[in-house]
């Protein structure tokens, strides 16, 4: 009797297992792509004879790998908003543990300080310091403040505002510089805010300096261009520009200042950085740099808060 499509499948499985077992043949290596150029290589290639990235070891190789654990959309993106929701949700905790369910009040005074964060738990989480105050040392003392920062914010409003403009505006961002260029335009935009609003004097926390980096940077980009496209994008920018002073007029505790120093940074980079894919492999090489650096400040900069928190506790 015959045996079935399925049968045979099955059967050929449990032979390749058997084979293997035993120490029957295997399968030969399959040629690859580099993972910088993405050049077709040999399969027992060590290096690419393209670009000459290695294959194994290579910032694009851990890129690569790295990669296949995040979202295949915008990876970096929802890097951040987890980032940025575990520690809300985190000090979140802390503040509870402290100070227990506390009620916020009624009225827009309530509301917008629904969720709260003690600023004793902002502070030991990396919070930005005053720059060269009495009673804290500064951020010069501390640099990594104004990078943990950018990923602490104060209440469930300002987290749920930040993070909605983040997925509204960063994928598109990043689909057009590239995830690792991406991520150091949204790590260094808010390290710029967090300089000059540390330079006024504020304690404060929040994304929305780097946020307001990614608005220069679209406005710088469309500067220049005369398109419809390119008009209708930078009239809608302006307007959310003119929006976000209002509000910043209108409520108190917006740092003002953080979103002026990020909204400079971002427009800066968008005049330095060339607003496409990076085309060859040493662009591709240079922005893999930039990508890496960016994460690894971030990763540094928080266990620098982690191993305070230790020495003081």
């Amino acid at each position: 009797m015959p045996l079935s499509p399925r049968q045979r499948r099955s059967l050929d499985q449990i032979r390749e297992k058997m084979s293997g077992i035993f120490g029957g043949p295997r399968e030969q290596p399959r040629p690859s792509l580099c993972p910088a150029c993405r050049t077709l290589v040999g399969a027992g290639a060590k290096r690419c004879h393209q670009c000459g990235a290695n294959l194994t070891f290579s910032m694009a190789a851990a890129s690569r790998s790295i990669g296949r654990l995040m979202p295949t959309t915008s990876p970096a993106t929802y890097g951040i908003l987890a980032l940025s929701c575990g520690m809300y949700f985190l000090s979140l905790l802390w503040t509870v543990h402290l100070n227990g369910l506390q009620s916020s009040g009624g009225g827009l005074s309530g509301l917008l300080n629904f969720g709260g964060i003690s600023g004793g738990v902002l502070a030991r989480l990396g919070a930005s310091f005053p720059l060269g105050s009495v009673d804290q040392p500064g951020d010069l003392a501390q640099p990594w403040r104004f990078v943990t920062a950018v990923f602490l914010h104060a209440s469930i409003l300002h987290i749920f505002f930040n993070m909605w403009v983040l997925m509204d505006i960063g994928p598109q961002i990043e689909e057009l510089y590239g995830s690792a260029r991406y991520l150091f335009i949204y790590v260094v935009a808010g390290i710029g805010g967090y300089l000059v609003s540390s330079a006024f004097h504020h304690f404060s926390v929040g994304g929305s300096g780097a946020l307001l980096g990614l608005i220069g940077l679209l406005l710088a980009m469309s500067m220049g261009r005369r398109g419809a496209g390119m008009q209708m994008l930078r009239s809608q920018l302006i307007r959310w520009l003119v929006y976000m002073v209002i509000w910043g007029f209108l409520f108190p505790g917006i740092d003002n200042m953080a979103h002026l120093g990020g909204f400079a940074t971002g427009f800066v980079l968008g005049k330095i950085m060339t607003d496409r894919l990076p085309a060859t492999p040493e662009q591709r090489k240079r922005a893999y740099v930039l990508g890496w650096a960016a994460a690894l400040v971030v990763a540094a900069s928080f266990v620098m808060i982690l191993l305070g928190n230790l020495r003081s506790s």
